[in-house]
């Protein structure tokens, strides 16, 4: 059973402050009105929000200017992410919406990872991408995205090999010890002959 809402809050998935939603009634009671992102749709928020009309429209005005300006700048960027791979090119995890909001945070853009969508729901191979980051609104940035193989040191068989030898040196007895006139026997396997 569904019920009506009034977004206290801009919310990703349902949309902007003042908007009204209709959301399932446990979603709402369970999710919403706790962490205060949305009201219950009542004579007495709709006076509430319609008092704060005027406010609510500068903010949003004032952010989607902002979108914009971050939109020039997302889309000028040239987001490489390095990974490690095989030698086909397939990545040993994969590029999902995380990653790449981990990687736009140390550029300095604070984006939700909800807000960014990749192909596939994360990318599993090397090359070059599409990525769309959604703003606010309806203004979203469409960014190129390069995911590189990351250098893996492989060890050749003569590395391999000569480790091999120095093990095997380590572990050989000298022969210096060998002739030191020892019984190949130990003393507990030793057997007296009888005296004559």
């Amino acid at each position: 059973m569904n019920t009506k809402v009034i977004l206290n809050q801009d919310f990703v998935t349902l949309g902007e402050e003042g908007d009204v939603k209709e959301v399932a009634r446990g979603y709402a009671r369970n999710y919403l009105f706790p962490r205060s992102i949305a009201l219950p749709y009542t004579k007495r928020t709709i006076q509430l929000f319609e008092a704060r009309r005027a406010d609510i429209e500068t903010r949003k005005e004032l952010k989607r200017k902002d979108a914009l300006g971050i939109k020039e700048k997302l889309e000028a960027l040239q987001l490489a992410i390095i990974m490690p791979a095989g030698l086909n090119g397939k990545l040993y995890g994969a590029v999902t919406n995380l990653t790449v909001s981990d990687e736009l945070g140390k550029l300095g853009f604070l984006v939700e990872r909800k807000r960014i969508e990749v192909p596939g729901n994360g990318i599993k191979t090397v090359g070059k991408y599409k990525i769309i980051v959604k703003l606010y609104g309806s203004a979203s940035a469409e960014m190129n995205l390069t995911v590189e193989a990351a250098e893996v040191k492989t060890e050749t068989k003569e590395t391999h090999s000569a480790e091999r030898r120095h093990k095997h040196d380590k572990d050989a007895v000298p022969s210096e010890e060998k002739d030191a006139g020892d019984s190949p026997l130990p003393e507990s396997a030793a057997v007296e002959t009888p005296a004559e």
